[in-house]
């Protein structure tokens, strides 16, 4: 009887550790911007997002795109539920950005796009920067949070997908001051996503990267709904 105990929990064991490794693990390489840092703006992005409380469809918004080059990073600044949010892109996340919209634009070509739950972490993980406030004289909070890249569908169309996740930022002095900011996903059409990857891709020259999967995004030829991919 305790042979078949043991071998139920191995076989148990096997299994957890099989489904783990299902997933890419994040990319743990913190780093911090200064809001202080010179910035640059270069551009503006379409995209959608959920609505208040995620009822109801998703709502189209304008992202301001910035660069920092004192630290090489893009930023994408964004209003959210009453909070201006200001998510940073270090090099080696831009081009985890780029590989993984390659990606699923070959997973959409090739109609090999699944419904599942677990679709927002098909193309890795990788680590952000992320600042954000209420208003201009609240507290300005900053940590660092993983971004899942991936894809959802929505009303049966597929979206490139930004995961946004909670950071957790912790007040050296008073503990109430500690803050942990909304989890938001950003929602894609392949035009979309494509003219942030042609953001990205301004400080990227190819050859000096330390991905070597990446090459130069091509722009997918838009939908007939521009805020919807038929699929």
């Amino acid at each position: 009887m305790k042979s078949i105990y043991k071998l139920v929990i191995i076989l148990a064991l096997s299994i957890t550790i099989c489904a783990c490794k299902t997933f890419k693990s994040a990319k743990v390489e913190n780093f911090t911007v200064s809001m202080s840092s010179p910035q640059i703006m270069v551009g503006e992005v379409e995209l959608q997002m959920d609505t208040l409380m995620g009822l109801g469809k998703l709502k189209k918004q304008n992202v301001t795109v910035l660069y920092f080059p004192k630290e090489d990073a893009f930023c994408l600044k964004y209003r959210f539920e009453f909070y201006t949010f200001h998510q940073f892109w270090s090099k080696k996340g831009r081009i985890y950005f780029l590989n993984a919209l390659q990606k699923y634009n070959e997973d959409y070509n090739a109609r090999d796009l699944q419904k599942s739950s677990k679709s927002h972490l098909k193309y890795g993980t990788v680590r952000g920067y992320l600042v954000w406030q209420m208003f201009k004289y609240t507290i300005q909070a900053h940590a660092n949070m993983n971004v899942d890249l991936g894809y959802i569908f929505k009303d049966n169309s597929p979206y490139f997908t930004i995961h946004q996740c909670d950071a957790e930022y912790i007040d050296s002095v008073s503990r109430d001051s500690n803050r942990t900011s909304q989890v938001v996903t950003m929602y894609f059409t392949r035009a979309q996503a494509a003219e942030l990857a042609a953001l990205f891709e301004q400080q990227i020259v190819p050859g000096e990267t330390e991905a070597d999967e990446y090459q130069e995004s091509s722009t997918p030829a838009p939908a007939n709904d521009p805020l919807k991919d038929v699929y």
